[in-house]
Parts: C-alpha cells; sequence; structure tokens
C-alpha cells in the first residue's frame, strides 16, 4: 500500500530533495522501498541523464552518528567505484554513490534537525522479498561474495562502527535478560515458546564472538543486513547487479552476513508469514546461495571460516528472533510495526527457522564441506 504524503510534507520534501540537485528540476518525490528503520524517497527530476535518485531520512534514534555512516559510505562506494573501473568486471555490477549537496556537502540538516541524504538510484532493478525461484539462490550468493570480495582489500580499522554492538549477539541477550527482568508479559502459549526457546540457547549465542576472541575468526568489513530484498536484479536479464542499504557497513564477521543471506534467502514463507508451521530452512536454496557465494568469495575465505559457517548460519536466524522479541517485551520501540503482537509473530518466525535449521545441521554442513 503507497504511503500517502500531505501536501505539507511533499513541498518539505521538494526543498529537501531540490538540496542535491545539481542540474534540472525535481519534478515529484514518491514514498520508496519497504525498509524498517529509515524513511526512503524517490525523487525524480527533469533532466534526462540523471532521472532518478533516491532521498532517504536517516532513523537518528537507531544511528546516533549519522554523519559516520556518510564518511564510510564515501569511503566505501568510492573505494569499489575505482576497482571497477580499474579491472570491470564482465557483467553489469553497481554499487548506490553518494551524491553530494550543491555546497559539496554528503548530507543536509533541515529546520527541524533531520538528517538528509541523497544516493544513487540504480535503474532498471528490481527486488524481491522471498526468492522467487531457485535459479535465483546462486545469483543472490554471487551478490553477497563480490560484494565481500570488492571490499576485502579496505582495511577494517579505516571505518566506524556505525551501530555499537550490532550483530554480537551476547550483547542482544543481555539487552533481552535486562528487558525481561523489567517486564511483565502477559504469559500465552506464544510467549512460552519464546522465552523457553531463548533459555535453552543462552551458551550458543556466545559461539562467534568466542571464535573471534580467540583468533580464530578475523575482523573484516561486513554489510551488516544483506537479506535477500537488499539485492538488486537486472529486470532484463534477472543477474543480480548490486547491494544496497549499506547503512550497517561496519567492521564486523562476515560469518554474520553469510548466515543472514541464507536465513532471509533459504525461508520460503518469508518474514511476515502467521503460518508458523509453513515456516523451514530449504536446503537446496541454501545450496545454491552457498554455490554463487564461494564461487567468488573462496579467494578469501580461510579454514576457520568454513568450519564455523553453518554456526553463523544457525545463529542469524536466533539472533532476529531475539531481537523482535525483546522488542515486543519492550513495547515495540525499535522495529516498526502493524499491530502490537507484530514483533512476537516475528520472533516465533525466526525461532521456527532456527527449529527448522538445527534438525538439518549433518546436511547444511555437508553442503559447506563438499564446496571447499
Amino acid at each position: 500500500m503507497a504511503t500517502v504524503i500531505s501536501k505539507q510534507s511533499l513541498e518539505h520534501l521538494v526543498v529537501t530533495a531540490e538540496q542535491f540537485v545539481i542540474q534540472g528540476k525535481v519534478k515529484s518525490v514518491a514514498a520508496f522501498g519497504s525498509g524498517n528503520i529509515n524513511d526512503t524517497f524517490l525523487v525524480t527530476l527533469d533532466f534526462a541523464p540523471l532521472q532518478h535518485f533516491v532521498l532517504q531520512r536517516i532513523n537518528t534514534q537507531v544511528f546516533r552518528q549519522p554523519q559516520l555512516i556518510m564518511q564510510n559510505m564515501r569511503i566505501f562506494s568510492d573505494h569499489v567505484y575505482q576497482r571497477l573501473q580499474h579491472t570491470p568486471l564482465n557483467r553489469r555490477w553497481e554499487l548506490p554513490r553518494v551524491l553530494s549537496t550543491q555546497d559539496a556537502q554528503d548530507y543536509c540538516i533541515d529546520a527541524d534537525g533531520s538528517f538528509w541524504r541523497a544516493i544513487s538510484f540504480i535503474q532498471n532493478s528490481q527486488s524481491f522479498d522471498t526468492m522467487p525461484n531457485i535459479g535465483y539462490a546462486t545469483e543472490i550468493g554471487y551478490a553477497l561474495g563480490m560484494f565481500h570480495n570488492l571490499i576485502s582489500d579496505l582495511p577494517p580499522e579505516k571505518f566506524a562502527d556505525t551501530l555499537a554492538g550490532f550483530h554480537i549477539t551476547p550483547l542482544y541477550l543481555g539487552q533481552y535478560q535486562e528487558v525481561l527482568a523489567n517486564s511483565r508479559p502477559s504469559l500465552s502459549p506464544e510467549v512460552n515458546y519464546c522465552l523457553q526457546f531463548v533459555s535453552d540457547r543462552t551458551t550458543f549465542a556466545h559461539i562467534l564472538e568466542n571464535a573471534k576472541a580467540q583468533g580464530q575468526l578475523p575482523l573484516r568489513l561486513m554489510h551488516g543486513d544483506p537479506k535477500i530484498n537488499n539485492v538488486l536484479f537486472d529486470t532484463s536479464t534477472q543477474k543480480a547487479v548490486s547491494v544496497i542499504d549499506l547503512d550497517t557497513v561496519k567492521p564486523g564477521l562476515v560469518h554474520y552476513d553469510i548466515g543472514d543471506c541464507l536465513r532471509s534467502g533459504c525461508n520460503p514463507a518469508g518474514e511476515e508469514t502467521e503460518q508458523w508451521d509453513s515456516v523451514y530452512f530449504d536446503t537446496d536454496l541454501c545450496q545454491g546461495i552457498l554455490q554463487g557465494y564461494l564461487a567468488v568469495a573462496k579467494a578469501f575465505l580461510t579454514e576457520n571460516d568454513y568450519a564455523y559457517m553453518y554456526a553463523g548460519i544457525r545463529l542469524i536466524a536466533f539472533e532476529l528472533g531475539l531481537r523482535f522479541f525483546t522488542d515486543y517485551l519492550a513495547g515495540n520501540i525499535y522495529f516498526k510495526v502493524k499491530h502490537p503482537e507484530h514483533n512476537l509473530a516475528r520472533a516465533i518466525v525466526q525461532f521456527k527457522l532456527t527449529e527448522s535449521i538445527e534438525s538439518q545441521e549433518s546436511q547444511i554442513r555437508k553442503i559447506i564441506q563438499d564446496m571447499q
């Protein structure tokens, strides 16, 4: 359902968009995408070479230092652009680039204190919330592999940590325990299921962070949110052309990315289903995604990276369920919701997915082993 923008808001959006227009005039601004965090709009210009760009209001409740996001994004998108200029691929591949304001800034702040940025629009592309068919699986894997590959030579210490604690499962567990201690959830079969589910996995939550602390897994740059709808496909070739939503690019473990990509890509029922019994982890899709990923990522992966791959796949589904459930207990303050039980329902989907992953552990480990 399209978001209706009031006349006053529309005028404000046009004025904001004009800050980023070097040539041409703004024809229209419309709500765009379905992100849970930032407010996103598509700007259309009357200027042929650049007909569209994406305008975003950054959620500063989530990203407390949005200028650091822009600093990361500028370093990183310029680096990838240079690499692709230097050694072009034999297929279409683009990355959203930061657009400057008329006074050469990477963002603007309006009278209300809202933080706005503009990024290039990837033409003739589309994304999907669930995998249309298995043929897309290798392309999704390729997209993440190419993304990691193009930034594998960037030193992580050059980058600010824009979301301290993001994808560090033990910290989410700590937040959950704190929220739980201070809330009185009305007990129901669904709430009891979630409480028990988390309680059974508290030691498992530390697996990747322990491996990092022991020097078994190296710190690299990660995307942070490579779910399937952040991969764009060329509308004519149906090949992956971009990975978008780059706010969470930061130093971390690539395992969180691999796990997140598989978590969202191998759940045919989708994240928003209320048919919990229909949620399962599709190992055929898993095989396809890993095949595409490893075709490009083999170059920089170590023996230990493979050893912890299954743990990453299982952990991320659990972690997201934990985050949804914590937000439900806290009164829905982080993720946008359509009704009060929305985050509880989302948590159950992720926990059911985790159960499905756990029940197929030997098969998933075999898929990983066979590709090494």
